[in-house]
């Protein structure tokens, strides 16, 4: 075998179906968001190709959903058999919008496993891919999506809580990683690729499904010195959770193209990594991507109310072809003099716009006067209180959505 660095392409959650902005491409009939998206799967491709690597990594979620339609598939397939033709062995890892809940659904990426594609691998359970079968000196451990269901019956989990269920899922896919491990081969550079969350990630706009409801894997599991190189996928923001220098680097990707707003500020990317035995050098590298642009215009008096907006806002060439949103704030029985129209007519060359309205709540009255505490649910409780502390609206809904999931939680409902 030779000693020569491996070249690997590292890429996750691509979600290329994704479209909630804009318009459709009239030349395609696609809607431009969905164009984004594979445009920046076209520049991960090419990458590979052009650069001739030796594997491609895909940690997980080619769709938005498990149920893509099919020219989105089409459109996956097409790019996926370009790397199958450049003869790149690829690996494609099942994540948590590609499966399921159905036990004995097939997932989103079944059919290359059922077409049997030339180099193309799916990877839908824990597994070791060895050099024989990948026919390059690397061995790759899979951990695609793993889901409770998966390891524990109705009768086991009975009594236990969410936390202590877990706990054991975890211990079960400790153990199961760690005899994959032993099973490698000693001489040769080990991946582990892994559609999950671990501990000490930051979590991006997807945040609201974490938190103690799923499985988030231990520091000591991916940090294992027998492991050369850890390709990791599910959560959006791109991130290395090791030091530099520290082997092997544990690295989250990111997603390829920003979702909503949550991920306004994230630059997004791939990786490119080169990795030997005991030795890995990655870097991240940046994909061109469609601006998104969020403006919050100050509005203190009702007389100026609009001319204080428009005078706030960007010069009208700057947006063009951006996806754009305008936050405002402001007393509720100032919203007759809101012109809405004028706003988006301010931002017609941009792809989209959004007016997020907030309607400003006195602080020292917090619930106001005429509301009378015992008669709100503290769902309704909450979401007053994200207003008097000015909690972005995205962030409100997320939050928002996990409290309900936490309340449902402790008072029974749902199980």
């Amino acid at each position: 075998m030779t000693n020569k660095p491996l070249r690997v392409l590292h890429f996750a959650d691509a979600h290329i179906d994704i479209a909630n902005y804009g318009r459709h491409d009239p030349e395609t009939g696609l809607p431009l968001r969905v164009v984004d998206f594979l445009r920046a799967l076209d520049q991960i491709v090419e990458t590979a190709v052009s650069q001739q690597v030796d594997l491609v990594i895909f940690a997980g979620d080619a769709y938005k959903d498990r149920n893509p339609q099919p020219t989105f598939q089409r459109a996956w397939g097409e790019r996926m058999m370009r790397l199958s033709q450049a003869k790149i062995p690829t690996v494609l890892l099942v994540g948590n919008h590609d499966v399921s809940p159905a036990a004995g659904r097939a997932h989103t990426l079944h059919e290359f496993d059922t077409l049997a594609v030339p180099h193309i691998y799916v990877a839908d359970k824990p597994r070791l891919l060895e050099p024989d079968q990948l026919g390059i000196p690397a061995q790759i451990i899979t951990l695609p999506w793993l889901s409770r269901s998966q390891f524990m019956t109705r009768q086991d989990t009975e009594g236990q809580s969410a936390q202590e269920m877990f706990t054991s899922i975890e211990e079960q896919v400790t153990r199961i990683v760690e005899r994959l491990i032993q099973q490698a081969d000693p001489t040769l550079p080990l991946i582990l690729t892994a559609h999950a969350s671990v501990q000490g990630a930051k979590y991006g706009s997807e945040r609201m499904v974490m938190l103690g409801h799923e499985l988030v894997l231990g520091g000591n599991l991916v940090n294992n010195p027998r492991l050369d190189y850890v390709a990791l996928g599910h959560i959006h923001k791109h991130q290395c959770l090791t030091a530099v220098n520290q082997h092997p680097p544990v690295v989250y990707p990111g997603s390829i193209e920003r979702i909503d707003f949550g991920e306004a500020r994230e630059t997004k990317g791939f990786v490119l990594a080169e990795i030997s035995k005991g030795k890995t050098t990655w870097e991240f590298v940046k994909l061109k991507t469609r601006r998104f642009l969020d403006f919050k215009p100050e509005t203190r008096e009702a007389d100026s109310f609009m001319s204080d907006i428009m005078a706030q806002l960007p010069d009208p060439d700057g947006v063009a072809d951006a996806i754009c949103r305008v936050q405002l704030r402001y007393p509720r029985d100032w919203e007759p003099l809101l012109d809405e129209r004028a706003i988006a007519d301010h931002f017609s060359r941009a792809l989209s716009i959004q007016i997020q309205k907030h309607y400003a709540v006195e602080k020292r009255t917090r619930l106001g006067d005429t509301v009378a505490v015992e008669s709100l649910t503290p769902e309704q409780l909450l979401e007053t209180y994200w207003q008097t502390i000015n909690l972005d609206s995205e962030e409100a809904a997320a939050m928002q959505v996990l409290a309900k999931e936490i309340l449902n939680e402790e008072l029974g409902i749902g199980n």
